[in-house]
């Protein structure tokens, strides 16, 4: 992806060089994997994490210290940032189109562990959307993880995917399809729950996408490879693709993100048709 040498976002706050400020995260180890692809791009499912498995996962906490940033972690800070730019001014052109003002997000980094309005994470809750102070919180180690344990092709535009996922999320939450879809799933049985969940995070797939096909279209950004490797970490998060690699079997009357033919598909729905009108996910999964 072609991203240096452009506007950065004043809205990205790194707490990669501070520990002591949430949770600590030791080892990991497969208690943690759990965790994550249980929670792995879960929006404001993300606030929902397993406490048994977190208290099992849980280290002592680290001492408050302080460091500077490395030449690596400042470049993957402005990449981040970069990222959100795109995002600021996709947006804001979208929702102006359509009437309604845009509000930015923030996005957070940090390592270990941190303290939200939606309650305390560690890293291994995945990159996730805080409806309750609107912002992102990521880890950037996942994508190494998401690579290393679980096959994803890796890349700069499969870390960009997963931040405009996260920024639909957003998007939802501006326009009331959050709140709506939390009113829908009140007095449903647990397997029609699960399935207006995946239309939420469909949604974000789709949302996704569509960022792509504006941000080509005004920036020009893309490069050979870079849709495959978003799709490959489509795949690799797929709820199917998780259950059979982790438990050996599929159960789809649990799914709560979507398979990996789902959320490849309507990623390329939103960049292909670069109309928000066609993202109504809740329409097409029954």
């Amino acid at each position: 992806m072609k991203w240096k040498g452009r506007r950065q976002s004043d809205n990205v706050e790194d707490r990669r060089g501070m520990s002591g400020g949430g949770k600590a995260v030791v080892g990991g180890g497969i208690i943690g994997i759990v965790i994550l692809l249980l929670n792995v791009f879960g929006g404001e499912n993300a606030q929902m994490i397993t406490p048994i498995l977190e208290q099992m996962n849980q280290g002592q906490s680290a001492p408050t210290e302080q460091r500077d940033l490395t030449a690596a972690e400042i470049e993957e800070q402005q990449f981040v940032k970069t990222i959100l730019a795109d995002s600021e001014d996709v947006w804001s052109k979208v929702f102006a189109e359509n009437n309604i003002t845009y509000k930015k997000p923030k996005i957070i980094l940090f390592a270990g562990g941190v303290n939200t309005a939606c309650g305390s994470a560690t890293s291994a809750s995945g990159p996730f959307y805080c409806p309750g102070d609107q912002k992102i919180y990521m880890d950037l180690a996942f994508f190494e993880e998401l690579k290393t344990k679980f096959g994803a092709q890796g890349g700069d535009f499969a870390t960009a995917y997963v931040i405009a996922h996260e920024i639909g999320h957003h998007v939802q939450t501006l326009l009331g399809t959050s709140a709506k879809m939390r009113e829908m799933q009140q007095g449903k049985s647990k397997t029609e729950a699960n399935k207006l969940s995946v239309a939420l995070e469909l949604q974000a797939d789709f949302y996704a996408g569509l960022w792509t096909h504006y941000n080509q279209k005004m920036n020009h950004v893309l490069e050979v490879g870079d849709i495959e490797e978003a799709l490959s970490a489509a795949h690799a998060v797929g709820d199917d693709a998780i259950q059979a690699k982790m438990q050996g079997h599929i159960v789809p009357e649990s799914f709560t993100h979507g398979t990996s033919e789902q959320r490849k598909y309507w990623f390329m729905k939103g960049y292909n048709s670069g109309d928000i009108q066609q993202g109504n996910t809740f329409a097409e999964i029954r």
